[in-house]
């Protein structure tokens, strides 16, 4: 019997309330340390997040900085084109006044009609054959005049007053031209002053090989272009193209430098250039060109043998200076 009653007795370990509470006890711990490493990890994450967006918003000021310095340098470029059309306008002045110096040689000849002396048959034809040749020359110098006028409007370079005084250039040539007609006729109806037409017919000849040397400089002016081509390396030691932009070293764009020097590049004729020659296994023009206006030619499968200019006008049209990329 005592020892059912030593049996049945329970024990103070075994009491059911102390084994509740120390669960308990346990289970509170667990949840408080989960809830405090939430709450680390949170901020870990808030802070992680407001140093991402310091460093995304210092990169996008260095990219709006980056976008407008290149906005000054091309606007800078266009303020030098500006300046250099102002200068073809005055050289256009100048060929009207020296047009008028014409004018006033004309006004020189003299017609004897006292004199009986008549002019040998080849002196006469000399004469003539000296008029037709500026006749001539003076047409040419028309259509030069007309050429250069179609290829300021195809290339969007307007200056205010300047297909004016091309067109006035053009009347007063035309006008020259119908005097020498006048003229033609009367070597043959009368006698001359022999001297002064031969010194009037020199001084025409000059007078409009001058004009159109200076139509030639102007054209080859205006169809001027440069090139280079070369590794980055290259590029970059000759002092014509620059890294910069990009993010903790990664995306840095190349861009031509400021204030560059023409005398580093191959002077090339936008009007003879068709094909730029590249023989190499990649390749990317630097400077800005429409996308339409050009395509890279391959040679093979592993190989760019040229870009192709197929349209000119467009190719040059925003910058006339070509930097090509070469990578090996």
């Amino acid at each position: 019997m005592k020892d059912e009653e030593t049996t049945n007795r329970t024990h103070p370990g075994d009491d059911p309330s102390g084994i509740s509470y120390a669960e308990n006890a346990r289970r509170d711990g667990i949840v408080k340390g989960a809830r405090t490493t939430a709450i680390i990890s949170v901020i870990l994450l808030v802070t992680a997040g407001v140093v991402a967006w310091l460093l995304f918003s210092r990169h996008q000021d260095e990219q709006m900085a980056l976008m407008e310095n290149e906005r000054s340098s091309f606007t800078e470029m266009l303020t030098v084109r500006d300046s250099t059309l102002n200068d073809w306008l005055q050289t256009f002045t100048q060929i009207e006044n020296d047009l008028n110096t014409i004018k006033q040689k004309e006004s020189l000849i003299t017609i004897n009609n006292s004199d009986n002396v008549e002019f040998t048959s080849t002196r006469k034809e000399q004469i003539l054959q000296d008029i037709k040749s500026i006749s001539m020359r003076l047409d040419e110098n028309r259509k030069k005049l007309a050429s250069l006028s179609s290829q300021l409007k195809n290339s969007g370079r307007e200056i205010k007053g300047l297909q004016e005084m091309i067109a006035g250039l053009e009347s007063k040539i035309q006008e020259h031209q119908s005097e020498i007609g006048v003229l033609s006729q009367t070597v043959n109806q009368k006698d001359i002053e022999i001297d002064e037409l031969n010194i009037l017919a020199a001084d025409l000849k000059t007078t409009v090989t001058e004009k159109e040397e200076l139509i030639s400089t102007q054209v080859a002016e205006m169809n001027k272009a440069y090139l280079a081509s070369g590794s980055f390396k290259d590029l970059r030691d000759m002092g014509i193209v620059t890294k910069d932009g990009g993010f903790l070293g990664l995306g840095r764009t190349e861009s031509l430098v400021d204030d560059i020097t023409d005398s580093l590049f191959a002077q090339i004729d936008i009007t003879e250039l068709k094909y730029i020659p590249v023989n190499s296994r990649d390749a990317k023009l630097v400077t800005e060109h429409p996308t339409d206006s050009y395509q890279f030619v391959r040679e093979g499968d592993d190989k760019i043998a040229h870009i192709e200019i197929k349209d000119p006008e467009q190719f040059w049209k925003i910058s006339r200076y070509a930097v090509v990329e070469l990578k090996k």
